[in-house]
């Protein structure tokens, strides 16, 4: 328990330090005055093994509407988690091989959206990662690199064309015993869409959703101008950023290698996992960042763009609509795709920003 406390505080301060660094970066007004952002009303909890902080423009904000989000994303654990054995995901991964297992709505949504992700990335990106992520352990206590011959055995019960979904009935299965569905590269976009969509419904149109830096930055500021958002320097802690853009009415969801890791024998190893390989992906990318306009494909695309690399995650980036991206390399290069060009403020003098080599 106090290790629990200990990194709830940690992660705590970090996000408190990401809050001021993406509304604190610029109050000017549209007209080039300086009339201040009103102070928003806020709230932070722990879900998802994250820090979610919920910080709303309006002052009709009350603790209720709070209180209501907060149940709102413990609802979305206790579905898509796959640490919770009585979720709906964990239900489906128990009856694996065995049966399909009916599932809600939005749980059938999310999972649908992952298979997605899965084939488009021709399974860079794969839904049934888990045995993989159980068996490294990355992020918590006794994460090790595996032997080879548990890393073959888990490599052989993930395929995601192995994941059998009825739509009409909204069951999924698993063909395989052994199997596990995980849902942690795309759940948190997922959430944070939600939460969007209960401010849109309650009329809250100014706001900064954050889940542990996946960000949705909502509508505009009070004043009318655009938020400033920062991208993480993924050689720094968080609250330092290697550049910024202004946004509106968009998320920006970061994969990257500084966010969870363990350190063997001199060697960093990070929590993007190679369903080929079984090993962390080792691509020369140190952080991918999407822009878009859904969390929950910000989320997705930035594992399968990560996973794909520099050139073809900047090809998988330019055949999809409304989407660009940013890539941060181990040797301190940033490739921006076109639509944000003009936009993006490199401003940290140990990047360098380049052209792509097909470009």
């Amino acid at each position: 328990m106090k290790n629990n406390r200990k990194r709830y505080y940690g992660l705590y301060f970090c996000l408190m330090l990401m809050v001021v660094f993406i509304v604190g970066c610029n109050n000017s007004a549209p007209n080039g005055g300086t009339a201040p952002v009103k102070e928003p009303k806020s709230d932070s909890f722990f879900v998802f093994d994250t820090i979610v902080s919920i910080r709303i423009y309006d002052d009709k904000a009350t603790e209720k509407n709070f209180q209501e989000i907060k149940e709102l994303t413990h609802v979305i654990d206790t579905q898509i988690s796959r640490n919770l054995d009585t979720s709906e995901i964990s239900k489906v991964n128990q009856a694996a091989g065995k049966a399909a297992v009916h599932v809600s709505d939005k749980t059938f949504y999310v999972v649908q959206k992952a298979l997605m992700y899965s084939e488009l990335s021709k399974g860079q990106f794969d839904l049934t990662i888990g045995p993989l992520v159980s068996l490294w352990g990355i992020g918590n206590e006794g994460a090790h690199v595996p032997t080879k011959p548990d890393l073959d055995a888990a490599l052989t019960k993930i395929n995601y064309k192995d994941v059998l979904l009825d739509e009409s009935k909204k069951e999924i299965k698993l063909a395989k015993e052994g199997m596990e569905i995980d849902l942690g590269a795309i759940g948190k976009g997922y959430a944070a869409d939600e939460i969007a969509d209960y401010l849109l419904k309650n009329n809250f149109n100014s706001a900064i959703i954050d889940l542990g830096g996946n960000i949705f930055a909502l509508g505009v500021k009070p004043d009318g101008s655009q938020w400033n958002i920062g991208i993480q320097d993924p050689k720094e802690e968080r609250g330092n950023q290697i550049g910024k853009m202004k946004v509106n009415n968009k998320t920006i969801v970061t994969s990257g290698i500084y966010e969870r890791f363990f350190v063997e024998n001199g060697v960093h190893y990070h929590h993007i996992l190679s369903p080929q390989t079984g090993y962390p992906v080792n691509n020369n990318l140190s952080s991918v960042s999407i822009v878009t306009d859904k969390s929950i494909d910000a989320d997705g695309l930035s594992t399968s763009v990560f996973a794909l690399g520099l050139e073809e995650g900047k090809k998988f980036v330019d055949g999809l609509d409304n989407v660009e991206a940013i890539f941060v390399t181990a040797d301190q290069k940033v490739y921006i795709t076109d639509g944000l060009k003009g936009n993006f403020d490199l401003t940290n003098e140990m990047y360098q920003l380049c052209e792509f080599s097909n470009n």
